[in-house]
């Protein structure tokens, strides 16, 4: 293995113009000179490094074109197209150019396989990896900028690692497993996520001054749910039907053990981060758990063909407990915002399941007595194929943020950025008030008091507010007495308590109101994807309670009996005389 590397990099340096390649790298580094001199000493030292990993860049290009017979590529359009990257040759490190797939892939189609249903095929995989780095950097990112990253991931970074694993590269020659994309897919996604999100920043409100994460609650479970049960029953297409083909008992066989151990693998790591939080947090994080289903269906992905079910049980039971303890690292040692958690489902779920399968394959696999040679292919594709995303992306990144920019305004950020990048202020309804009218009031929608005549009765105060005395002094009338409300906060689930404790005291009438309020219960510590909550909006009841002759004090005592937030303030009859 080492030899066939060793022959492969001395090939390619052989073939390069090193009178070219000492000139070129000569004037870059003069630039880097000229920067330095030109700029302050705390400024230049940004400014030479974005240049310095403009050059690195520029040598890694050099290098990858000179393995590309450019008298073949100028044959056809000028333009660089993905999929010719991925499967447009048999090179060690890069297909080839090929645009609007023109080319010949009659070699690496399976049989019976259309072409373009292997196409589309594989085009999902390619937007997977790219719409990966979209949720960690959720948010707060431009939406210019997630166009021209998403064009980069998809055109040049996802392919050229992807032609090593599925094009034929030199980690396919080599051996490495990857079935359906554990590292080509989801790893690329994660890493690509992590260098973004470092570089992006957290979002605003989300480290205090003391530098300790807040968290920050997800709108809507339910439809987060939603989307991980769509995901995993739509994993089956992308594991199960990686086969390529459905075509004779041995392929259908394959399907049926590979729809097995994707979802056992899933399943055991729901269960497993369910339990592992539940036991830490004294409640079992929901939004964790959603999470541990997605990091088991990545970390099956790379071997689910090689592994047996007990294998894929025990990938689930590794990812289950991985996943949280990422998710916290992540978040509370190196202080990287992801609010979806991408970086560990499909980063680290993406790496460990990879290398788990060097451990688990039953052909091959370390713990079957395949011996090391399975386990360290596995070990140097997932540490090339970082080094690669890493070392790209950080390049992209850079540019991007010294260019047309990474980060939103904050004031774009804490409105919305659907307003302001695309005008759309109702994209979340049930967080605002619509601000359209969309319908005209006929002309008796408001309607004119009415006036009463002259000869008119007028109610007496004693008959408008007919209350019952329970305590105080006798013998006295309402308009003689002054008017105190209580206001009582409580927990939507108390309410019914609140109305039993104020009709055993006399009270038979109150106002209602939903509100929200700031705080959580008090002896009461919440979690939320392993942060401890502090400050947050939530749904309470107000009970609004006006009384004359019963006395207040009453009212708040049997408030306060009941736990319930109370105060009160006195409202003289004066108010309502004529």
């Amino acid at each position: 293995m080492l030899k066939r590397i060793k022959d492969s990099i001395f090939d390619i340096l052989r073939q390069a113009d090193w009178l070219l390649l000492c000139l070129c790298c000569g004037a870059a580094l003069f630039g880097l000179v000229m920067i330095a001199s030109a700029t302050n000493f705390l400024n230049s030292w940004k400014m030479v490094i974005v240049q310095a990993c403009a050059i690195v860049l520029g040598v890694g290009i050099y290098f990858l074109m000179s393995q590309i017979d450019l008298t073949e590529a100028a044959k056809r359009w000028k333009w660089l197209l993905g999929f010719g990257i991925m499967f447009g040759g048999a090179g060690a490190l890069i297909g080839g150019f090929d645009p609007f797939v023109l080319g010949d892939y009659s070699g690496i189609l399976p049989e019976g396989v259309p072409f373009f249903a292997f196409f589309i095929f594989q085009t999902v995989f390619c937007a997977t990896a790219a719409t990966i780095v979209s949720g960690a950097m959720a948010e707060r990112t431009k939406f210019i900028s997630y166009c021209i990253y998403s064009l980069m991931i998809s055109a040049v970074v996802y392919p050229i690692s992807g032609h090593w694993i599925w094009g034929g590269g030199w980690l396919a020659q080599l051996g490495f497993h990857d079935f359906a994309g554990s590292t080509a897919v989801h790893m690329v996604g994660g890493v690509a996520s992590l260098i973004g999100a470092k570089m992006l920043g957290p979002r605003i409100g989300k480290y205090g001054k003391d530098g300790k994460p807040r968290a920050i609650l997800g709108h809507n479970l339910s439809i987060a749910a939603l989307g991980v049960f769509i995901l995993w029953f739509c994993w089956f297409g992308f594991n199960g039907c990686s086969t390529v083909s459905m075509t004779g008992d041995e392929t259908l066989a394959a399907a049926g053990s590979i729809f097995c151990t994707t979802n056992m693998a899933a399943a055991v790591a729901c269960v497993t981060t369910m339990m592992f939080t539940w036991i830490r947090f004294k409640k079992p994080d929901v939004s964790m758990t959603f999470n541990a289903a997605l990091g088991g269906l990545v970390a099956v992905t790379a071997g689910c063909d090689m592994v047996s079910v007990g294998g894929a049980a025990v990938i689930g039971i590794c990812a289950g407990i991985v996943l949280p303890l990422a998710v916290e690292f992540f978040d509370k040692v190196l202080k990287i915002d992801d609010p979806v958690g991408a970086i560990s489902v499909h980063g680290v779920c993406g790496a460990m399941g990879t290398l788990l399968t060097g451990l688990l394959a039953v052909d091959g696999g370390l713990f079957y007595g395949g011996g090391l040679r399975l386990f360290g292919i596995q070990c140097l594709g997932v540490i090339c194929v970082i080094a690669w995303v890493a070392v790209t992306m950080t390049i992209i990144f850079l540019v991007i943020k010294h260019t047309v920019g990474l980060r939103a305004s904050a004031k774009e950020e804490l409105e919305g950025l659907d307003i302001h990048e695309h005008g759309l202020p109702s994209a979340y309804a049930d967080f605002m008030q619509a601000t359209s009218v969309t319908a005209v009031a006929s002309d008796n929608a408001y309607p004119e008091p009415v006036e009463l005549g002259a000869g008119s009765r007028r109610t007496t105060m004693d008959q408008a507010v007919p209350v019952q005395v329970v305590s105080g002094p006798s013998g006295i009338s309402a308009s003689d007495v002054k008017l105190t409300k209580v206001t009582i906060v409580c927990n939507q689930a108390k309410f019914e308590d609140l109305k039993a404790a104020m009709n055993d005291i006399g009270v038979t009438g109150m106002t209602v109101t939903q509100v929200l309020g700031c705080g959580i219960q008090k002896g009461k510590t919440e979690y939320y994807r392993g942060i401890e909550m502090s400050m947050n909006l939530l749904p309470k009841i107000q009970v609004d309670i006006v009384v004359s002759k019963v006395d207040p004090a009453l009212v708040v005592a049997a408030a306060e009996a009941g736990h319930f937030d109370c105060k009160e303030s006195s409202v003289y009859r004066k108010y309502w005389r004529r």
